[in-house]
């Protein structure tokens, strides 16, 4: 919806690059307190491994591993990884990404199904300031384990 001619978006996860899952998902448990939300779910299109972690009370995150070279944050990977992106959900992608491509943001992905959100759209767009955005408009989880404290 759009208000006061603005697309009315919000924060649904923090994207962090990680060389490998299992490293980042001992930092983010043990010294942080988060609990995975998902499955480990792999990204055929992205080549990358994702898996959403949550707290209560605080935002998701989204660890990424490469799978491969070919993987567009692979030499992030390399460097160490870190912050990749902020994903702000929509209540459209396409209608999203033509509201970025008329303020004349960089867009990096045209919206493709996106596999760690049962296959809906998601879009990336690179918004200055060397941040990256990811778009979607579902709040779906692939591998989506049960909670007993009820969503985050």
């Amino acid at each position: 919806m759009k208000r006061g001619g603005s697309m009315d978006m919000v924060i649904d996860h923090i994207g962090i690059v990680v060389r490998r899952l299992e490293e980042g998902l001992e930092q983010w448990t043990s010294l942080f307190g988060y609990t995975p939300l998902t499955e480990q779910i792999t990204n055929t299109r992205q080549k990358v491994r994702v898996i959403f972690l949550h707290k209560r009370n605080s935002c998701l995150i989204k660890l990424v591993e490469p799978t491969d070279d070919q993987s567009p944050v692979y030499k992030f990977a390399l460097k160490g990884g870190g912050l990749h992106h902020i994903c702000f959900r929509c209540d459209d992608v396409s209608a999203g990404v033509e509201r970025f491509r008329e303020k004349g943001y960089h867009i990096l992905s045209e919206p493709l199904p996106g596999e760690a959100f049962g296959n809906e759209k998601i879009a990336f767009f690179y918004a200055r300031q060397g941040l990256n955005i990811e778009l979607i408009d579902t709040e779906k989880k692939s591998g989506r384990r049960d909670l007993q404290e009820g969503r985050p």
